[in-house]
């Protein structure tokens, strides 16, 4: 079993309430597969240094890693959009402790230029990368003697704990939540929204079916627990990302959604039809096709369950936090086979 430094940004203030983080989900794994995980959350600790700001903080929180792997003496470090830790003061932990191996993890879009400057931004200092999202996509940071590959969305039902799918009837019928409607645009279908449009069109053409839709309309974003109950309050969760067509990528509401179960509605491009049934996720390609479908499971309860606990089964079977955190370590120690996983793994 390893020691592990765990470097995130966990939500330990108000700053970000994020039940539902992928840095909660994997440290809980790590935990649970027997090893002492040990976490500190770069931004708060920046943010606490810096008098609120961040950036004031950074010399501070660099000196903090640095002592803090020196008494935790980590076998692994594992970054997870740690933007406020230097690629010097990794360079500097390696060196103190000669074959300490380092992993970083990402789950932000790849079509965002800045996100891919900070995955770059580590690569030299790195043994691995994980990123949700599979296929060409990668190959940009492919390195000699470097590993990197496939992160999923993981699921914990300590944390998704709801089983939407066994009740009959829900508060609504649709939950879609968007805290940036309008900007930028999200592409659905091959076709550019703003979100408001999207919804108001959808909900003219599906009459009696109600919808809940936070941070839309006026309503407030919800976060903390009272995200968790927003997604019980529905029996079908909408799982549109800004974009559909770099391969599995998917925003972690696809674990929300799939792992309180809700039926999830995704496009067809995604590559989620290569992992996923059409009796355990609904796929759609066009306006039309989404419409015909959220009419039809609304309208009938128990097919709506019948797929949706299939699906759910199917997404905790292959994404639970533990079967993610196995497969971070053994990608993190250069020993993950990707003939061992249902999933298309590392590439490096």
């Amino acid at each position: 079993m390893l020691r592990i430094a765990h470097l995130s940004y966990f939500p330990v203030t108000l700053k970000s309430p994020n039940q539902h983080a992928v840095s909660i989900k994997l440290s809980n794994g790590f935990t649970r597969n027997g090893h002492a995980v040990f976490n500190l959350s770069d931004r708060d600790i920046a943010r606490a240094s810096g008098f609120g700001h961040r950036r004031l903080g950074r010399r501070a929180v660099n000196a903090m890693v640095r002592e803090f792997c020196r008494v935790h003496e980590p076998d692994l470090i594992v970054l997870g959009h740690a933007d406020m830790i230097d690629a010097e003061t990794v360079a500097d932990l390696r060196a103190q402790r000669p074959g300490v191996r380092v992993l970083q993890w990402n789950v932000d879009p790849l079509f965002e230029p800045d996100n891919v400057r900070r995955i770059n931004g580590k690569l030299a200092v790195v043994d691995a990368t994980l990123i949700s999202t599979a296929g060409p996509s990668l190959e940009q940071f492919r390195r000699p003697g470097h590993v990197v590959g496939f992160l999923p969305n993981p699921v914990d039902i300590s944390i998704e704990r709801g089983r939407v799918d066994l009740q009959p009837k829900t508060e609504f019928d649709v939950f879609y939540a968007c805290g940036n409607p309008s900007r930028p645009k999200r592409v659905v279908c091959g076709e550019a929204w703003d979100m408001e449009d999207f919804i108001t069109r959808l909900r003219g053409r599906l009459p009696g079916v109600s919808m809940t839709t936070p941070g839309m309309f006026g309503h407030r974003l919800l976060n903390g627990a009272a995200y968790q109950s927003g997604l019980l309050s529905a029996a079908i969760g909408l799982n549109i990302s800004r974009r559909a067509d770099d391969y599995l990528y998917s925003s972690d509401r696809i674990a929300h959604v799939m792992g309180n179960g809700l039926l999830a509605m995704i496009e067809r491009s995604t590559g989620y039809d290569q992992l996923f049934s059409e009796h355990e996720m609904v796929f759609f390609s066009s306006f039309d096709e989404l419409a015909e479908a959220t009419q039809r499971f609304a309208g009938d309860p128990a097919l709506r369950m019948r797929i949706a606990q299939a699906g759910r089964a199917r997404y905790i079977e292959l994404f639970n936090e533990r079967r993610i955190a196995a497969y971070v370590v053994e990608a993190a120690l250069g020993r993950a086979n990707p003939a061992d996983y249902p999933w298309p793994s590392v590439i490096g």
